[in-house]
C-alpha cells in the first residue's frame, strides 16, 4: 500500500521489489559490504512520474544498514501417502535492516 504520495521510489535489491519512501525502513534479504546494487525503476515526485527503461540511471538512493536480523521462523512439511513418511524442517531467514534516507 502507498502510503505518502509525495515521493516514493520502485526499487530492485537483490532480486526483489519494493516500494520505498523516504525515513522508511526495509527489511530486505541479507546483503554483506556496503556496495548493494539498488536499481530504480519508477520514481513518483509531487505526482511527476520517471519511468525507465528498465531502469533509471539518474537516481541515486542513499541508505545506512541497521542491522541483521532473523526473520519469522518458516514450517516446511514433506508427506508421502502410503508409506509413513512425514518430515518437518524449520528454518528463520536472515534479513538486513535498512534506513532510506534520501532519493535524489
Amino acid at each position: 500500500m502507498i502510503k505518502n504520495k509525495e515521493k516514493y521510489a520502485i526499487l530492485k535489491i537483490k532480486g526483489k521489489q519494493y516500494v520505498a519512501h523516504e525515513g522508511e525502513e526495509l527489511l530486505v534479504d541479507l546483503f554483506s559490504g556496503k556496495n548493494v546494487d539498488i536499481e530504480v525503476y519508477l520514481l513518483v515526485n509531487k505526482g511527476k512520474v520517471k519511468l525507465g527503461k528498465p531502469k533509471l540511471k539518474d537516481v541515486k538512493i542513499k541508505y545506512k544498514k541497521l542491522e541483521d536480523i532473523k526473520g519469522d521462523k518458516l514450517y516446511i512439511q514433506q508427506y508421502k501417502a502410503k508409506s509413513r513418511s512425514r518430515r518437518k524442517i524449520g528454518f528463520k531467514k536472515k534479513l538486513s535492516k535498512i534506513l532510506i534516507e534520501k532519493i535524489v
